[in-house]
């Protein structure tokens, strides 16, 4: 049986916390940040954890992650 591939966007999308959560970060960073308030800009920075949905999703993407 082949290897099972790793989807490339997803892997660098999500990170997996040492704990084995799945992290993310907040969407809208990509254009127009001169409008947004500093702490819009400050919490996107930062990882969140994934919901249950988008879990399982990303754990068929990420084949030897570790998700929990």
């Amino acid at each position: 049986m082949p290897k099972m591939k790793t989807h490339k966007s997803t892997r660098k999308r999500f990170k997996v916390s040492g704990t084995g959560k799945l992290m993310r970060p907040k969407g809208s960073m990509n254009h127009l940040r001169r409008k947004k308030q500093p702490r819009t800009l400050r919490m996107a920075t930062q990882y969140f954890e994934a919901p249950d949905g988008e879990r399982k999703r990303v754990k068929s993407l990420l084949p030897g992650a570790g998700i929990k």
